[in-house]
């Protein structure tokens, strides 16, 4: 990564990882948007404590259906 951007070569991979094929073309197009929404998640994380609790917790109760 440069400057904390993901570069057009680390994209490749990740494509790959999920079985597609682009064009370096396509990915190029694809970069700004994903640089863009990787900063956006790193401000929401520094925005969160890692020790606050979710607000809402999901428990499934046992309703006697199989």
């Amino acid at each position: 990564m440069t400057n904390g951007e993901i570069t057009l070569e680390e994209s490749r991979m990740m494509p790959e990882r999920a079985g597609l094929e682009l064009a370096d073309d396509e990915l190029r197009r694809l970069l700004p948007g994903v640089n863009r929404s990787k900063k956006q998640v790193a401000a929401l994380r520094e925005l969160i404590e890692a020790e606050t609790e979710p607000a809402a917790t999901f428990k499934p109760s046992d309703t006697g259906r199989n």
